[in-house]
């Protein structure tokens, strides 16, 4: 028979050794950590909330930008627009217009100056192979014509590059071919030309001027400084 004493012990241990049942372990833990949880659930509406603000701002800004470039018509309002917006892409389109108008106008070292302007801003895009081609062409227009035939050469031979852009690359080398008499090279240019887009309007001119050569040689004003670069295809 227990005494009192033994039983109180033994009640004591079975206390001790209950297990808290799963509500009790929530309760527990939920009066321990809700303030911190609360915490970081705040943070993280807070985060979400600052997310979609600046992307509200962002999208605002950039449509801001994109009707300023639409409203900018003349040469004036189109470097004021490129020197606010430096950087941004419109930006380089800017310059690309701004150097087309030069380019027409046969101001060319404004031309050259309006393109490399346009580079940074332009990156990898598809107009960055215009700009190129554009300068290449401007490059010619100031006597820069080892530097110009260096550039078409590159972008000839740039698979990145569209074919209306390297048709057109690989057609001026052969026109500058044939104004220095080089024969050979006229050769391999009309055939890049072809081997590129045989279809291209490009490839009609070239074997133009590949049956003049080299009894008439193609003058070097032929398709310089006159007709806007990549715009011709």
């Amino acid at each position: 028979m227990s005494t009192p004493a033994s039983s109180s012990h033994s009640a004591s241990e079975a206390a001790t050794n209950i297990t808290p049942s799963f509500e009790d372990r929530v309760h527990m833990f939920w009066e321990k950590n809700s303030k911190a949880v609360f915490g970081a659930i705040g943070a993280i509406i807070i985060a979400i909330l600052a997310y979609y603000a600046w992307e509200y701002v962002a999208e605002q800004r950039e449509q801001s930008v994109q009707k300023d470039y639409a409203a900018a018509t003349t040469s004036d309002q189109l470097k004021r627009f490129a020197a606010e917006h430096d950087g941004h892409p419109l930006a380089g389109a800017a310059q690309v217009r701004i150097a087309d108008e030069a380019y027409t106008a046969a101001r060319y070292n404004e031309a050259v100056t309006a393109y490399e302007k346009a580079l940074p801003a332009l990156k990898n895009s598809v107009l960055a192979g215009r700009a190129k081609l554009g300068l290449a062409m401007a490059k010619i227009g100031v006597g820069r014509t080892a530097d110009a035939e260096k550039d078409l050469n590159a972008l000839s031979s740039d698979a990145q590059q569209t074919q209306a852009i390297r048709t057109e690359a690989a057609y001026q080398l052969a026109v500058i071919a044939a104004a220095a008499n080089r024969a050979d090279d006229v050769k391999k240019y009309s055939e890049l030309v072809m081997s590129i887009d045989p279809m291209s309007p490009w490839t009609q001119r070239v074997m133009m001027l590949r049956m003049r050569f080299p009894g008439e040689a193609a003058p070097e004003s032929s398709d310089v400084g006159i007709s806007l670069p990549g715009l011709n295809d």
